[in-house]
């Protein structure tokens, strides 16, 4: 499965596993009263509100949440387990992050005579070799990353490139050699990458650009462990398990970008509404990989599509692999595509309050992904034999328009101006 690489994401200890590792509590929703029976079910969005059993002053403010996965908690009892969403695990890194930003730390300080002690001419022609590879592979946000300061477009340049190895490790030429001992090599270069003991001129760009902002390693190490769901994992269950894989190889890089990006000095919005938005992006990009390519991952034997929802929709595996459209198919595929056109317009407001250079990429990367929507609905729903793309002319006509859109005032600002 093709990671969408473009702008979003970074880090948290805090996320299910290590918590555990850390004896932190387990979740509890704010609104849930102690010691008394719970209902059957309790379902929380994105900021932790409450869709079930709220005060009735707060069912408007509640609503407005966007819900894509929920928190159950179901009794036993006097007593109530309550099980934590992937949804509510990668909001935890969004917190972090976001703490860490306003903080401007950086989480590990590589000693910079180590970075700059690498082969082959030294950062310039690092940094200027990341640029050519963005410029290869992702065309239309490298002319975007070109309003953006020097240090910024070259540390973009550098997660990009990062992003892009990481990705082809399960998804290029080699991936059917790729073992799990493979990927836990790449993590602990990555270890050694932060710590300022890059193995590559490549490396010593990234190693670099974390001495000048606030970037943390889990983010890059969520990603890392998407790539070993690739290894491991060909269905997923419901969208509380696709979305997880989302974040790890598609959110993470909107997280890993924001703090290089930068909020713009003007925003009322807080940065974990940014790094929100960052998130959403990513997810959204990567919803329309999966349904762009569901025949190519058919091909393959996967199938990036919620079991549950397919069973729903009167669908199975054979009707994937068969790859034959059908209305029980177009139906299901309508319940797809708007859910990840919910996911770009949670993105949309927070692209705005990013700073005013930084936003052309994101406002491109943006608008051309979710045009990919339009062509599947354009070819009649048909993702088996058929490959959604927008063509070189309407990407030429985003352009302008992105670059319009990137000079808005940030959404946080509007209403206190009119």
């Amino acid at each position: 499965m093709a990671t969408a690489v473009t702008l979003l994401r970074a880090a948290s200890p805090g996320i299910a596993g290590d918590a555990g590792r850390d004896g932190g509590s387990s979740f509890q929703c704010p609104r849930l009263p102690p010691k008394k029976k719970l209902p059957n079910k309790i379902l929380c969005s994105l900021k932790y509100g409450c869709l079930g059993g709220v005060d009735p002053g707060d069912a408007a403010r509640t609503a407005a949440s966007p819900v894509y996965s929920s928190l159950t908690v179901s009794p036993a009892g006097d007593a109530a387990v309550a099980v934590v969403s992937a949804e509510q695990k990668v909001y935890d890194v969004v917190l972090k992050q976001a703490a860490l930003l306003r903080r401007q730390l950086r989480p590990q300080q590589p000693a910079r005579e180590m970075v700059e002690a690498m082969p082959r001419g030294g950062l310039n022609e690092a940094y200027a070799r990341c640029g050519e590879i963005c410029e290869e592979y992702a065309k239309t946000f490298y002319l975007g990353t070109l309003l953006m300061t020097e240090e910024r477009r070259r540390a973009i340049w550098a997660i990009y490139v990062w992003c892009r190895r990481t990705d082809e490790l399960v998804d290029g030429p080699n991936a059917s050699h790729i073992t799990p001992q493979a990927l836990d090599r790449w993590e602990r270069r990555l270890e050694d990458l932060f710590a300022g003991r890059p193995y590559d001129m490549l490396d010593a760009a990234l190693s670099d650009t974390i001495t000048k902002f606030p970037i943390d390693i889990q983010p890059f190490k969520d990603m890392i462990d998407g790539m070993r769901t690739d290894l491991k994992k060909a269905r997923y269950k419901n969208f509380d398990e696709l979305y997880m894989y989302c974040y790890y190889v598609a959110g993470t890089v909107g997280l890993m970008s924001v703090p290089v990006m930068g909020i713009d000095p003007e925003s009322k919005a807080t940065a974990e509404s940014v790094y929100g938005a960052a998130l959403a992006l990513g997810l959204a990009n990567q919803l329309t990989n999966i349904l762009r390519d569901v025949g190519e991952d058919a091909s393959r034997g996967r199938i990036y599509l919620p079991q549950d929802e397919l069973a729903e929709a009167g669908l199975s595996d054979e009707d994937i692999f068969r790859g034959v459209v059908t209305d029980k198919w177009r139906k299901f595929m309508k319940r797809q595509i708007k859910r990840a056109r919910m996911f770009f317009e949670e993105a949309e407001r927070g692209v705005t309050e990013l700073r005013k250079e930084s936003r052309w990429p994101v406002w491109a990367s943006l608008l051309l992904y979710r045009q990919i929507l339009d062509e599947i609905e354009a070819n009649d729903y048909n993702n088996f034999t058929k490959r959604a793309y927008v063509g070189k002319a309407k990407k030429v006509l985003a352009l302008p328009v992105a670059y319009g859109r990137s000079l808005l005032l940030p959404y946080s600002l509007r209403n206190s101006q009119t």
